[in-house]
């Protein structure tokens, strides 16, 4: 066993981490860990992160399920029109030169990081009514969206879903997560299929990523409830931030990729030392009127 796929499987581990303590996460590390560390081209890594994910993900949902966190038919609704969007996106991806899926992957590394460091309304998911009539129309067309998104570059998986299903599908938190790992099952391989008609993989590594992403969602699920769910969710967007400038900076050509790096890295500084050194930071809005909300 070489030192790289050692680094390689260790690194996997968090990979499970993410998806069992936050429903998502697993592609916006798989894809990088794959491509960086790994040496896949960009395609067979996105391609292999779908495998990885959705297998990791039929795994984590297991205990979701057995706690009652998981709505079948709002599930099985959105993640069928995912698939469909999913499959879409794997066969355009799969003739998209890999510098540019690896430049749209950064960018949707970025946009996640910002959605996870702001946080979500908690109060509207704490308030929503389970019982409510699925808005089938809006669950698919938002699941045909989101599984396209995922389809082509990889990522997009829970970050996207979990919002989703708590302002569409009207479930509460617990829930969300839970059936968003059915949804990210469902369009993982969706997408796949659609890779696999245009490249080829290394089912051994694949194999081996795979087993470790498992694992650390098992370790996942032993923090749930241990480690704080806010500040786990801030400290991950701030690495996923840095980690899509560095994936900006690596495929970018040579003047933009260094401006981009300064710039990128200015902009990691400036969020953190806005949100914990700045009372009136935009990144408390949402925090600070859910609070007020509450009743005292």
């Amino acid at each position: 066993m070489t030192a790289t796929l050692i680094v390689t499987l260790a690194l996997s581990v968090l990979i499970g981490v993410s998806l069992g303590l936050l429903g998502g996460g697993g592609s916006i590390l798989t894809v990088p860990i794959l491509t960086y560390v790994a040496g896949l081209p960009a395609r067979e890594a996105i391609a292999a992160s779908l495998f990885v994910v959705g297998t990791t993900s039929i795994v984590s949902v297991v205990s979701h399920a057995r706690r009652a966190r998981v709505k079948w038919r709002t599930g099985l609704v959105f993640g069928g029109a995912s698939m469909a969007g999913a499959f879409g996106g794997g066969l355009l991806g799969g003739h998209v030169p890999g510098t540019l899926l690896m430049i749209a992957f950064a960018l949707m590394m970025v946009a996640t990081a910002a959605a996870m460091i702001r946080g979500r309304k908690d109060s509207v998911a704490a308030g929503a009514d389970e019982a409510t009539r699925l808005p089938v129309v809006k669950v698919v067309i938002e699941g045909l969206v989101v599984g396209l998104v995922t389809g082509l570059v990889g990522a997009g998986g829970g970050f996207l879903v979990v919002p989703a299903l708590v302002l569409l599908g009207g479930l509460s938190m617990p829930a969300a997560v839970g059936t968003s790992l059915v949804v990210i099952s469902m369009k993982s391989f969706a997408g796949l299929g659609g890779y696999l008609t245009s490249v080829q993989l290394d089912w051994g590594l694949v194999a081996g990523v795979t087993a470790a992403a498992i694992a650390g969602s098992l370790i996942g699920a032993k923090l749930t409830g241990i480690i704080p769910e806010n500040a786990l969710r801030e400290g991950f967007g701030f690495f996923v931030l840095a980690m899509g400038v560095f994936v900006l900076v690596q495929e970018l050509p040579s003047p933009a990729g260094p401006i981009v790096g300064v710039v990128g890295s200015a902009a990691v500084v400036g969020a953190l030392l806005c949100r914990y050194a700045i009372p009136v930071c935009p990144l408390y809005r949402r925090r600070a009127s859910v609070e007020a909300s509450q009743p005292a």
